[in-house]
Order: structure tokens, then sequence, then C-alpha cells
């Protein structure tokens, strides 16, 4: 019998318990964990008592609800939308437009394990706007009713309590964590507010050993005068990693650090900086380390002092002054010798503090100013600068491996901006992933007065405008270098242009850089599913037969008439883990008496194409077919098999009766081909 495909996400509860029962198989009883048997097996049993009822938790009102709603599958899928999109055939990038929760649900089966980063900039529950009330009844439903209202301040019984707040954050956080790669990393913007909460929230979905930190950002670089209490000069960003297999960047020296690597003597090793030489240890905790030394130009013995001593031992010593690795200052004035710190030798960037002045990643007028150059003023209030996000990109993605940027508060879509302005800078491979909900813009607000009727049209805007601007800066550079290039040759590094290219100005990484740019994306709705669910409401009046039978024919088609097939396709995809931005191969099926030939089209998924796409041609590697055409023969079967897909997904009324169906499965078994059908 065939595997049925429903209009569900994917069953996380269900995930979880095959992973515990691969690992505990004789934990499970007829198919139920049984409790006693895991404690006895761990050891554990014997040391529960009464008092273990009395433990250190984080506990609120209605936190077993949330967890509840975190693993409630969804009857929702995302619908495509190449109209809003931009280079949707080639980009890798997705914005979608839904309630984040039901978005995480979603993403699980294509993007489980799959995210390098996220980023998000939530509600800091300040007593404004906070839509995000879910409803486990019907989120769908939900949904709906607030993307078709205007959203309110709340009261103080709702928006400020941390209650709402934290049933808010722990499903998402909680579906969130399931996406990390096991070297992914999560930042999270945050005031005073949450802080507490969230850091508690945090260390019980990732782990308190997963703590990484708690940076302080200086939002502000001035006190507002009519500020009526302390001022709040800063944010955090807290930080955990997936696990310890998470290993963070090092972040590049700026111009002021490198000020102090110079090469005063023309050492031939290149630029140093002098270092202390004389260690804080005592002499009487280190006698190895206390003796004397020639001064170059006196000849005079020099002891490190008193109470101190050398940094190294004195075989140490002469090996540092025959390799000249002691400085004594200009022409020798020193009265003792620094160490050479070679800035070749030294880590290739600097570790990374907690604290970060906004004169090294801007503040929060920079952020404003920035989004209003591309928007207009103060479309957005409460953007992050892209100096801020640039460096959180730069700790945590590497430029060549593809990673993918999550982040499912996107608002502004600033870290998209921060990405595509990183990759043009490194040449990097950065995807993005973005979610927001669609919430309808104050009709008294500037971004209403803008035209902009939500916020999705604000982020969605904003990526296709910092996208133009950056392959505009890209083409500016081209031009600069050609310019070079014809009037005095190839040069590298191609002064005065290095600092546009960062070092290295060749015209072929250049262009190669502006070659694999992207600065599209497709965007995606959340919708409820293609798929008709059987409507398992009671049945009241009197004609519960009729009522009945009618249900009963509603779904011998399962698909609902006003979808399209791409709109299939898609929740396909979704369904069978596959990556929403892989390119889709129609393939032509020969003329049926019982169809038009514009409806016998059927379409193969292809592999996500490398960004180095070479010799890559659409239909090389499908790796399943979607099939909703009518009458399906062995014939057609055989065309379809031709593209050696490893399954192909068929619409039940594709089949003209059961014999059809039996003739087609068998066809496609014996090529190795396994069907699943809607």
């Amino acid at each position: 019998m065939s595997e049925k495909l429903n209009g569900f996400s994917m069953d996380i509860a269900a995930a979880e318990q095959e992973k515990l029962r691969a690992v505990f198989p004789q934990c499970f009883v007829e198919g139920r964990l049984d409790e006693r048997k895991l404690l006895e097996l761990l050891g554990t049993f014997d040391t529960l008592d009464e008092n273990d009822r009395e433990k250190y938790e984080f506990r609120w009102k209605g936190k077993q609800e949330a967890l509840q709603l975190a693993g409630k599958r969804s009857a929702g899928t995302l619908r495509p939308v190449p109209q809003d999109s931009v280079d949707w055939e080639s980009t890798r990038n997705l914005y979608i437009e839904g309630d984040n929760l039901e978005v995480l649900k979603l993403l699980q089966t294509s993007y489980y394990r799959k995210v390098k980063m996220i980023y998000i900039d939530p509600p800091y529950n300040t007593g404004n706007d906070f839509v995000y009330a879910d409803d486990f009844a019907d989120p769908l439903a939900r949904y709906r009713e607030v993307t078709q209202q205007t959203t309110k301040s709340n009261p103080e019984s709702m928006g400020r309590f941390h209650t709402n707040w934290l049933n808010m954050m722990l499903p998402r956080l909680r579906l969130a964590a399931n996406l990390l790669r096991d070297d992914g990393v999560i930042f999270i913007s945050i005031d005073d507010h949450e802080i507490d909460n969230l850091k508690k929230l945090c260390n019980e979905i990732f782990g308190e050993e997963n703590f990484v930190a708690q940076i302080v950002w200086q939002k502000k670089y001035a006190v507002s005068n009519d500020d009526p209490g302390i001022a709040a000069m800063h944010e955090y960003i807290l930080v955990y990693q997936k696990s310890g297999e998470f290993k963070r960047n090092l972040l590049p020296r700026t111009e002021k650090q490198l000020v102090r690597y110079n090469n005063l003597d023309n050492d031939p090793r290149g630029d140093w900086s002098s270092d202390n030489y004389i260690s804080n240890k005592s002499r009487w905790e280190r006698p190895t380390l206390w003796y004397p030394t020639i001064h170059p130009k006196t000849g005079l013995e020099v002891w490190p002092d008193e109470t101190a001593v050398w940094r190294y031992a004195r075989e140490q010593h002469e090996r540092m002054v025959t390799d000249n690795r002691l400085y004594w200052g200009p022409d020798q004035s020193y009265e003792r010798p620094r160490i050479k710190r070679f800035l070749s030798e030294v880590q290739a960037g600097v570790v990374p503090a907690t604290w970060w002045p906004f004169t090294e990643v801007g503040h929060n007028d920079e952020a404003v100013k920035e989004t209003a150059e591309l928007l207009g003023k103060k479309v957005f209030s409460t953007p992050k600068p892209i100096r801020l996000l640039k460096q959180i990109l730069f700790l945590a993605t590497a430029p060549k491996k593809d990673d993918i940027v999550l982040d499912f508060f996107s608002g502004s879509s600033a870290i998209v901006h921060a990405v595509m302005q990183l990759n043009a800078e490194d040449g990097g491979n950065r995807r993005f992933i973005l979610v927001q909900l669609p919430e309808v813009c104050d009709e008294n607000s500037e971004a209403a007065k803008a035209g902009y009727k939500t916020i999705c049209e604000i982020g969605k805007e904003r990526i296709r405008r910092a996208g133009k601007k950056i392959l505009e800066e890209q083409a500016g550079l081209l031009g600069m270098v050609r310019d070079h290039q014809t009037r005095f040759g190839e040069i590298t590094p191609l002064e005065p242009f290095a600092e546009f290219v960062n070092g290295e100005a060749s015209l072929q990484r250049q262009a190669e850089i502006s070659k694999r740019l992207d600065v599209g994306f497709r965007v995606f709705r959340l919708d409820s599913s293609n798929l008709k669910l059987w409507d398992d409401s009671p049945i009241v009046g009197e004609d519960k037969v009729e009522i009945f039978t009618q249900r009963l024919l509603g779904m011998l088609e399962i698909l609902k008439p006003d979808r399209s097939d791409v709109d299939v396709v898609y929740e396909v995809m979704l369904k069978l883990g596959q990556d929403l931005c892989a390119p889709i191969l129609q393939i032509e099926l020969p003329e049926s008496s019982c169809q038009l030939p514009e409806k016998r089209a059927v379409y193969g998924v292809c592999a996500v194409p490398p960004l180095e796409t070479g010799n890559w041609q659409l239909g090389t590697n499908v790796k399943f077919i979607v099939c909703l055409a009518l009458n399906i023969t062995v014939e057609d079967a055989e065309i379809m098999a031709a593209y050696a897909p490893g399954r192909i997904v068929f619409a039940d009324q594709c089949f003209v009766n059961s014999e059809a169906k039996s003739n087609v499965k068998l066809t496609l078994r014996d090529k190795g081909i396994t069907i699943r059908v809607l």
C-alpha cells in the first residue's frame, strides 16, 4: 500500500519518541514509554522521594499549554508569491509572511538541523503592540484574525505580564532550537524588561552549559534630557550555542588596533608591536626567571627588578636575543627590554568581548538613518544598525559554507541588509530565511503615510532597495577597477582601491563576487493546507445523513479547487523535507483524451544547485516528481521514470481505477522508484 501524504506538518513529538526508542527500546511497552523502566535503567529510580517534588525549576501559568502548542502539528502550508519576489528562479533566500509559530512548525522537516545562525529581535514586552496571542485550538484562525485587523496597544493586563510574554516565546524558541545545526548559535536582542526571564528560558531550552555570552550593546551616545528616571543606554544580546561544536570566529582588527603594529627597525619579518618583557611573578616564586642580561648599548648588567622576573628562563632568553626579539627602544634608550610581537604571528583577529560600544557597532540613531535613506523618514522606528548585525554575522558564520541565517521576528529586514552587505564584502555565500507576521501598520504611523499597509511590505521593500544599492555599488567598484587597469595594468593589491575590495583588487575576483551575489528572495505566504481535511465537527440538525454524505463526496478529490498545481508542489516539498529554493522542472506528458494538454504537466523537484553552477542544468538531478495529471498510464510512468527520481507523488485522482494504479506502482517499483499518494 502506498504511503499517504497528509496536510500536517512534521510530528515533532513522534520524532522525539523515535530518538528515545532507538536508544532505549526496552523502555517501550505496547508502543508507550514506561517511565519507571527508564528511571530504573538510568539508575535514578531509587533516589526519588517526596523531597524531589520541591526542586529548583522555572514555572509560570500556562507553561504546560505553551509546550503542548509547540508540539501541536500545523495544518497549514506556505503558498508561493512570485509576483512579490526578486530573482525567483535563481535566488536561494526566503521571505515568509505568517505567524512565526506556525511557520517554524512547517519548516521543521525541510530545515531540521540546517540553520547555522538565528538572530531575533522579539517584542520587548514594554506595554506597546503585542499581537502574538496564540490560540491553542485553531492557530490559523487566530492568524487570519490578526492579519485582518489593525494592531492596538495592549492594556497592562495583556502585554506587560511576564506570563503572556513567556508563553509566546517558549514554543517559538523550542521549535527554533530544532532548526539549529550542531555547530549553530542563536543571538537574541532584549532589554531590561525580560532579560532575567529570557536567560532562564534559554537555559531550559538550550541547556545552561550552552550559554555563551550576555553581550551589552551601547545603543545610545547621549542621554535624553526628558528621561524621567535613570536613562537606559544599553540593550543586551543573549548568545546560546546548540552544542560544544560551535566555534566563534575572531573579529577583524580595527585600524586603531593595527596602528600599534609598525616596523621601526625594518625587521624583515614585518610589522610588530612591543609587549612587556617583565612578568608579575616575584623572584621568590620563580627564582629561575630572575637573572641579569646585558644592555646592548651600555654593556652593563640589567635585572628585571628587585621583586619581578623576566618572562622566560635564561636559555629561552638567549634565543630571544639571538633572534632579535628584544626591543630596547629608540636608539636603545630603554632601561629594560620589551619583546616584539609580530603581526604575522599573532592570531588572525581579535577575541570578542561582551562590551560592544556604539563607536564599533553603531547605535539606534544610525540604524534609523540607514532605514530612512532607503525607505523614508522613520518608517521603522526601532531597527538595528547594520554594523551591529554584521559583527554578529562575522562571529557566527563562514563566508564560503552556504550558512543559513534565520530571523523569525524580521521586522524591517535589517539582518538581510547585513547579510547581503557582508557577502558583497567578503564574497560570502550566506543565505537567509525571514519570517514576519503581516501586522497592519497603524493608520497614523509614518509607515502608513508612506504607503505601506503591513510590516511585511516594509521588510520586502527594504530588501529590494538594499539589494539594488549593493549591486550599484559593486558595479561602480568594477568600473573603477577597470579604469585603473586600463591606465596602469593589473596590480595586486591595487592601490588606492584596496580598501574597497579587501586588499585583493583583481578584476577577476571582484567580478566573481558580483556574479555570485544573491540579492533576491522567494516570497511565501502562510495559508491553510492545499489538501482537504476531514471535517470531524459534530453534525447537528435533522439532515445528518445528507450532511455526512456531502462530507464524504467532498473528500473524493483531496485537492482544494481554488489552489494551483504549483501551490500543491510546494506543499509536497515542505512535507518531504525539500529546500523551498529548489528548482522545479515542468515535464510534459502525451495528450490524453480525458484531459486538456495544459493539464498534463507534472513537476520534477530538483536538488538545489551549488552556487558555483558551472555546467549544472535543470533536470539533471530530479529528487522526486509531483504528478497531478489525470488518467496516468504505464507509458506516462515510463516517461517520468526516465528522470530517475527517488519517488513520485501522485494525487489519488490521477488514476482511473485501482488496476491502473497497481500497474503504475509495479512499473515504478521495478525501477526502484517508490510512490506516495496525496
